[in-house]
């Protein structure tokens, strides 16, 4: 299965990153505009709508539409793993996974994973995925990181600017 990564210092203490991605607003904030994305209903695992923290268990429905070309394309993502989970202090790396429940591609997880480096934190990027349309798909599949790379540099350049002192 193809996957892609990308890693990037970040100049902010590991627990202030963790907590700004585990947000619905950090996922706005970090989504590039040119993606167009409109988030719709956010739950809790517990069915609270719109939580604070997006928790194991937690579900986004969101759409996309790159480029503001053709359709939108819906997607529905949960949080299946997340460690600390809740509110529980970070100490040396934190991660949680994401993956695709409903949308464009056949598979997507998407590991965000933060580790401390003194007052730094290297915040790494791993998505696994395959493309819709079987072998097709599976033949262009390790072509879709060049796809995947503008769009991930934007985000950890957000990410960066956000805690540049």
């Amino acid at each position: 299965m193809p996957t892609y990564r990308r890693t990037t210092r970040v100049p902010a203490p590991i627990g202030e990153v963790w907590a700004f991605h585990s947000t619905i607003d950090g996922l706005r904030e970090l989504t590039p505009d040119w993606m167009h994305l409109r988030v719709g209903e956010v739950v809790g695992p517990d069915g609270t709508p719109d939580p604070d923290v997006l928790a194991e268990g937690s579900e986004i429905e969101m759409s996309l539409q790159p480029f503001g070309v053709g359709p939108r394309q819906r997607w529905t993502s949960r949080i299946v793993e997340r460690e600390p989970d809740g509110d529980a202090p970070v100490e040396a790396s934190a991660h949680f996974v994401d993956t695709m429940i409903g949308g464009p591609f056949r598979r997507w997880e998407h590991t965000h994973a933060f580790y401390a480096d003194g007052d730094e934190t290297l915040l790494v990027d791993t998505v696994r995925y395959r493309l819709p349309l079987g072998p097709l798909g599976d033949a262009v599949g390790p072509f879709a990181k060049i796809g995947f790379e503008g769009m991930f540099r934007d985000r950890h350049k957000r990410t960066i600017a956000r805690f540049e002192p």
